[in-house]
């Protein structure tokens, strides 16, 4: 079990306040501080320091911060391992984003099923954010996020790379065209309404970071429609409501179809990997490539993550 004083750290991070660290745990503030000086005597270094009426972490409570969200992440995966002693067949909890929930997890998971009936699988699709923080709270094995993350908190294997688009209706007009511009650039797009997906999803932060390099940002375009349904999203740009970005994956059928089209831009061709992510130094980081190799319907070869 998890000393009791890690927890009580964990919150100080979560919350930057021993006061409501302590009503978030429902002991005193003199016992947050208690433990928090305990660890840094244990350690021999401060772990937050006061920047004006703000509290940060330093260096070394970051370094502890990962180390104990790892720890965490773990003892719920004994757990549940040691729940399911004796029985056929492991069991997964995984995580997926919306894209690749839809787009490429079924097939996915129909291989994993296939190679191995007697597992069960627990599935959650939510943005990258949510993701991230359920793998950080023991809830999730790993995840399968298109998002960014932070490279010194969890170790990855890229599972694809895939193509990043521009997205109108088949018949859609854009403003630049009906006045007579051929060659469009991101910022022609600007007078149209855009469709983008909430905050925390990897499809919007893959745009939002696009559109800096470019000193765009999304409040730039004329007006915003936010969607956290691709279907509706689709539907809704099928219709003509606006633009949107997305990954071809999610609408090549549409696409073949005639339904939508790719907006071709001279300045704008994208790539964005598709990773498959756990905690950074887990114990079981062996296995998850393992499970990675498999998911992808190849033999692990005990290469080393990627970092």
């Amino acid at each position: 079990m998890q000393d009791f004083r890690m927890e009580t750290f964990l919150a100080v991070c979560r919350n930057l306040n021993y006061t409501k660290a302590a009503e978030e745990l429902c002991i005193t503030q003199p016992a947050v501080s208690q433990h928090i000086r305990h660890l840094e005597e244990y350690y021999g270094t401060r772990l937050f320091i006061s920047e004006g009426k703000k509290m940060v972490l330093t260096e070394a409570g970051r370094l502890l911060q990962s180390a104990g969200l790892t720890m965490r992440h773990d003892e719920c995966a004994l757990k549940e391992q040691m729940a399911r002693a004796g029985a056929e067949g492991r069991s997964l909890h995984m995580g997926a984003t919306m894209t690749i929930g839809e787009f490429v997890l079924p097939f996915m998971l129909n291989r994993f099923m296939m190679d191995e009936p007697e597992a069960t699988v627990h599935v959650t699709v939510a943005n990258t954010t949510d993701l991230l923080r359920s793998i950080d709270e023991g809830k999730l094995d790993f995840a399968l996020v298109e998002g960014y993350f932070s490279g010194g908190d969890y170790d990855y294997q890229i599972y694809s790379t895939e193509k990043y688009i521009p997205v109108a209706g088949a018949a859609y007009q854009l403003q630049a065209s009906s006045r007579g511009k051929k060659l469009l650039r991101t910022e022609d797009l600007l007078s149209e309404p855009i469709l983008i997906r909430e905050q925390g999803s990897g499809t919007r932060e893959v745009l939002e970071r696009i559109l800096e390099g470019k000193n765009l940002t999304v409040r730039d375009f004329r007006k915003i429609h936010e969607i956290n349904n691709l279907q509706v999203m689709k539907y809704l740009i099928r219709e003509g409501r606006g633009i949107t970005f997305l990954y071809e994956a999610a609408v090549r059928q549409e696409l073949e179809q005639g339904i939508l089209r790719e907006i071709r831009l001279k300045d704008f061709s994208v790539e964005h990997d598709f990773y498959f992510v756990w905690r950074k130094g887990s114990i079981y980081g062996s296995e998850y490539k393992e499970i990675f190799k498999q998911l992808k319907g190849e033999e692990y070869d005990g290469k080393e993550t990627r970092e």
